[in-house]
């Protein structure tokens, strides 16, 4: 665990010093949980985001797009639900001062029971060699035995708590944080406060007088956004169920307990899409979404082992099935993306609050009714840090020497080609700014001409740029340049006039697409 603690603070310091991450307004020591995509992070940023755009809007004839407000009537909040219920439990250490999520704390004390479990399966494995039987061993051991116990009984009393009647017990999750014996991490003491619930919209006024102003809140899902503009888009685009809806947006959430790096931020970007189907299907519907979810993110070719659905124990109390998708990052299996049937809570709601009708009426059964949804949410900046996580590698090679590499896949890179005069002379740097000024308008292309030409590969390497071309002398003797692969390494000869014809196909988005149909 900690190697991987160690890999994780490589990443973030890589993320900064290669112009991926940077803490927000940095010159003033920054702002908690608050980041700024650099001149890299944003072009890998803007490539997920279409990877997952045109996956919804283009393979898809009955999902179209809509980019609706951060700023929305006050009452949205009160229809969805945000007002009365979005709420994180909280709790006090008073030595510390430090404030903390009280449900985070027990289910880390959960993960310690997990990772003591699994420590001493490696050591049994370890003692034992090709005979041993985990099996057996998980069995008839004494100490994961007594672990397991402890983990599971700890395990039910949070399930209890978390679905008491009428919300979540607090009294009992307090107490549950005082048999545990848990710990401030800063102070080391127990000295807990109670827990309480406390909301995480941001609030701020509008209007021109403070005394005329009107409070509304910054929003914390784009969900809603959608919701709203329902009958809008099924009436002007003419939709018949099922179809959906995407967006791509910011939204806010004022995390007391905000970790991980770009993980748990603040202020943050989801792609979701909501799909209207008609009550009875929804199930069927959120099964099949679930595969072409799943197999959106195994395409990227980060290994099928490295997902796996996570059921959700309590579901919200509109939903009837959720899942989530989770992904193994260095400090464990971490959601990604979120589908959930949501009945029709969202519609119905909207309808009360509004005095709108919003339903649909089905030509096929000469009825109106109030679509089921099936929604899928995924956040773009866990999404950029799963693929961060996964494409970093330091890499030792033959010589000895240690190469830092991000094994980005192709379409998705912030640079497809890095183009090299060998030399500042003789034509040469002419010769490689020809080439970008023809292959410019098709992939992103950069120049690079500062260092000696192992150099400037390594700086290649560290931003995940898949391939490089240099000029050199025999360039200008017969239109041939050195292209050399990112992940190989490996370097051959190829004519200017092939390079367009062997690099767009794999560093395009549509590379991805065409996989997924």
């Amino acid at each position: 665990m900690a190697q991987q603690e160690d890999v994780f603070k490589k990443i973030v310091s890589h993320c900064k010093e290669y112009g991926f991450v940077f803490p927000s307004s940095d010159i003033y020591d920054g702002l908690g949980a608050v980041y700024d995509y650099g001149q890299n992070g944003v072009e890998l940023k803007n490539n997920i985001k279409q990877y997952w755009w045109q996956s919804m809007v283009l393979l898809h004839e009955n999902i179209v797009g809509i980019d609706a407000a951060i700023f929305m009537h006050p009452t949205t909040w009160k229809a969805s639900g945000h007002v009365d219920a979005f709420n994180d439990p909280l709790i006090d250490n008073r030595d510390s001062k430090k404030r903390y999520r009280a449900d985070v704390l027990i289910e880390e004390q959960i993960a310690k029971y997990d990772d003591k479990i699994e420590k001493e399966v490696e050591k049994a494995r370890k003692r034992f060699g090709d005979s041993f039987d985990e099996a057996k061993y998980r069995e008839t051991s004494e100490r994961v035995r007594e672990a397991q116990e402890k983990r599971d009984a700890l395990h039910k009393r949070y399930q209890q708590v978390m679905n008491a009647p009428g919300g979540i017990d607090l009294e009992g999750m307090k107490q549950i944080i005082l048999d545990e014996e848990i710990v401030c991490p800063i102070s080391g003491t127990r000295n807990w406060t109670d827990v309480r619930q406390f909301n995480l919209m941001f609030k701020t006024e509008v209007g021109a007088a403070a005394e005329g102003a009107s409070t509304i809140y910054l929003r914390p899902e784009t969900a809603q956004g959608i919701f709203v503009n329902y009958l809008n888009v099924q009436k002007t685009g003419r939709m018949k169920l099922p179809f959906g809806i995407a967006q791509i947006g910011k939204a806010f959430r004022n995390e007391i307990v905000a970790r991980q790096f770009i993980f748990r931020m603040r202020e943050f970007e989801q792609m979701e899409m909501q799909f209207f189907v008609k009550p009875g299907t929804e199930l069927q519907w959120f099964s099949d979404w679930k595969q072409t979810r799943m197999k959106w993110h195994q395409n990227l070719g980060f290994g099928a082992e490295n997902y796996r659905f996570h059921d959700h124990d309590k579901l919200a109390h509109y939903a009837n099935a959720a899942t989530d998708i989770e992904f193994r990052m260095p400090f464990g299996f971490k959601e990604v993306e979120g589908i959930h049937s949501r009945t029709n809570f969202d519609l119905s709601s909207h309808a009360k609050y509004s005095g709108k009708k919003i339903e649909y009426f089905d030509p096929e059964t000469n009825e109106s009714y109030t679509p089921y949804v099936i929604e899928t949410s995924i956040g773009v900046d866990r999404m950029f840090l799963s693929i961060m996580c996964h494409s970093y590698e330091e890499q030792k090679l033959d010589n000895g020497e240690i190469r830092t590499v991000l094994h980005l896949p192709a379409a998705l890179a912030p640079v497809k080609l890095a183009v090299f005069p060998l030399t500042k002379k003789d034509g040469m740097p002419e010769k490689a700014q020809e080439i970008i000024k023809d292959l410019r308008f098709h992939f992103n292309c950069k120049y690079e001409e500062k260092d000696q030409i192992g150099k400037r590969y390594r700086r290649m390497d560290a931003i995940g740029c898949p391939y490089c071309v240099t000029v050199d002398q025999q360039t200008l003797e017969d239109d041939t340049v050195t292209l050399r692969d990112r992940d190989t390494m490996e370097q051959k000869r190829v004519k200017i006039a092939d390079l367009r014809g062997i690099i767009e196909d794999k560093v395009s988005i549509t590379s991805l697409l065409k996989n997924l149909l």
